[in-house]
């Protein structure tokens, strides 16, 4: 799979987790001093997660109590943004810097205790659909300029759609696009891009109405959603540069780029014709950001820690505090008072190959032998996230607890309900085959799971597979794993992108994200269904019986954590908190303390 947000949580979270911790909202954890949040998010926000209305969307955003304009805030990060083209970011690390220059049709307003509202953000509004679905307009706010004063238009906006098909962006989402064309993954078959004259025939803009209105091939109840991401940004048709757009795209967004030195630093400064008025999300407050890149996390957190200089203003941009210091940080409250902690979206698990592994009662037994403690142990304990029992991550809307296999009372496994199940299906000392990346912490999570499976009655095969071509070999459906270990998160908090790629029979295939094969009739028409339900409250009470129904009647994996990260901040820095859709430091709310 290509690289992606998703991909890039999974491939840099637990499998970093000697250096990198990760997160949840639900303990308290961190804390703040004067004016800052507390905590970032300090309960689970999937469930509050609201459409806004027009007045949600309608700017300035709300001032935070004690904040002032001015001064400069330091970011450090162990590597570059990979791209800043809007067209070409997909990494949530890429997202925290898209969040400073561009804008899209829709974004997220999120509060002091990490609790998200979609509003629009270019757009009055979250947008008008039609009863079946199809078909979604917007208007844009009066006075949107780009940062040489030109006036940003619904052209903008849809041109930031239609180069897509450029040949040279290969890095975007890609729901949009299949939308919009009805073709599925030949969606660039529909259409040859901007850069030869022609439009898109499903998408019509009205310039003196400021009105852009999508017409889909297929409904899509959720599809505000979709378009608060970065792949779908607005791109000045007058700036536009191609392929050099990626160095230095033209911002809408309050600052934009005045240096960029590729690997080692990067200059935001204010973009003067960015009107607060017109955006009800960010707040802006500091003169500019300088970013500097190649600063590992432990070397950043020990910055962080001696607190001298200009790392006093400072945030780590996307990096946790490592495991080498976190009991550091907790135990000292000083420190604890210059932390805040958050959830990543999304699950870590490991995903049982349906098509091998054929009994139910085995796969069940399964769930109760995992040894969760041990693993979450090895990670760095409970802080380092929170024992998962669901499909569903608590950030998606809809979200419901439940335990069927009593993993939130015997976390450690239960070998002997897993021996009996055993029994019942006739296959005790089954020889189970587990998978994992071969890495420093999976080396020892996997002792502690062939030890769990020897006394649950299964006899286990260890396969560590080499990290750099993990994917592309469990996501072969002619593997020989029976076990994988794997994760995934949400591209909004809607269950759609958690259930779909993950459970629905036409996600099988190499290189697709359906490793456990299931193919069920009945959670292929639940997708179906609860995608068009329009009521997005409504729809997430459908995914969340969904969700229990595949883990009870199909169990086709053993849901295992979701994570936790903790970030530190200077002492002059406020404002800090958990950005709960990109698990990094929320920048435009940090300012600069008298």
């Amino acid at each position: 799979m290509s690289l992606s947000r998703r991909n890039f949580v999974i491939a840099t979270s637990v499998a970093a987790a000697g250096s990198t911790l990760l997160s949840a909202c639900s303990s308290g954890g961190g804390g703040g001093t004067g004016n800052t949040p507390t905590d970032g998010a300090t309960s689970y926000t999937g469930a509050k997660v609201a459409i806004g209305t027009k007045a949600d969307s309608t700017g300035p955003a709300p001032e935070i109590p004690g904040a002032k304009k001015g001064g400069t805030i330091y970011g450090l990060a162990p590597q570059d943004f990979s791209h800043l083209d809007p067209q070409r970011i997909y990494f949530a690390y890429n997202s925290s810097a898209a969040l400073l220059l561009h804008r899209c049709l829709t974004g997220y307003k999120v509060d002091a205790s990490g609790h998200e509202t979609l509003v629009g953000d270019l757009a009055t509004d979250t947008g008008t659909v039609s009863k079946d679905n199809k078909t979604w307009t917007f208007t844009l706010k009066e006075g949107l300029k780009w940062e040489d004063g030109s006036e940003l238009t619904v052209d903008d906006v849809r041109h930031g759609i239609e180069r897509l098909w450029a040949p040279f962006i290969t890095e975007s989402a890609t729901y949009v696009q299949m939308a919009l064309t009805g073709k599925g993954a030949k969606w660039r078959d529909a259409y040859e891009g901007p850069y030869k004259g022609k439009h898109l025939d499903s998408i019509v803009t009205d310039k003196a109405k400021r009105t852009i209105t999508f017409q889909l091939a297929e409904p899509k109840p959720d599809f505000n959603f979709t378009l608060g991401m970065h792949s779908y940004a607005a791109t000045s048709v007058k700036l536009d540069t191609k392929e050099k757009y990626d160095k230095q795209p033209a911002a809408c967004g309050p600052y934009k780029i005045k240096a960029h030195t590729t690997d080692k630093s990067m200059v935001l400064v204010r973009n003067k014709y960015w009107d607060p008025a017109t955006d009800s999300i960010r707040n802006a407050y500091p003169d500019g950001f300088e970013f500097t890149f190649g600063i590992e996390a432990l070397d950043s957190t020990d910055r962080f820690i001696a607190d001298q200089g200009n790392d006093q203003y400072a945030v780590s941009i996307y990096k946790g505090v490592p495991a080498e210091r976190i009991q550091k940080v907790l135990t000292d409250p000083a420190l604890k008072a210059r932390s805040f902690n958050g959830l990543t979206p999304g699950i870590y698990y490991y995903a049982i190959n349906t098509k091998r592994v054929t009994d139910l009662k085995v796969r069940q037994a399964l769930n109760y032998a995992w040894p969760l403690q041990q693993i979450r142990q090895i990670y760095g304990g409970p802080s380092a996230g929170d024992f998962a029992t669901s499909i569903l991550s608590p950030d998606i809307i809809g979200y419901e607890k439940y335990d069927l296999y009593g993993k939130l009372t015997k976390p450690q496994g239960d070998p002997e309900k897993s021996k009996a199940l055993l029994k019942e299906a006739g296959k005790l000392g089954m020889k189970i085959v587990y998978a994992y990346p071969k890495d420093p912490t999976y080396d020892k999570t996997k002792v502690v799971i062939e030890n769990a499976l020897k006394a649950a009655g299964f006899t286990p095969v260890i396969k560590p597979v080499d990290n750099t071509t993990y994917y592309d070999q469990i996501q072969q459906i002619n593997n020989s794993y029976d076990v994988t270990w794997f994760g995934w998160s949400s591209d909004w908090p809607t269950a759609y992108t958690m259930i779909q790629p993950l459970f629905d029979g036409a996600a099988i295939g190499n290189g697709q994200n359906n490793i456990s094969q299931t193919n069920i009739s009945w959670i292929n028409d639940g997708i179906k269904k609860n995608a068009v339900i329009a009521d997005q409250q409504e729809a997430g009470k459908a995914w969340a019986a969904l969700d229990k129904r595949i883990m009870q009647e199909v169990a086709p994996i053993i849901p295992e954590t979701f994570q936790r990260r903790y970030f530190l901040f200077g002492s002059k820095v406020g404002g800090a908190q958990f950005d709960p859709q990109f698990s990094a430091t929320l920048l435009y709310k940090t300012f600069v303390k008298a």
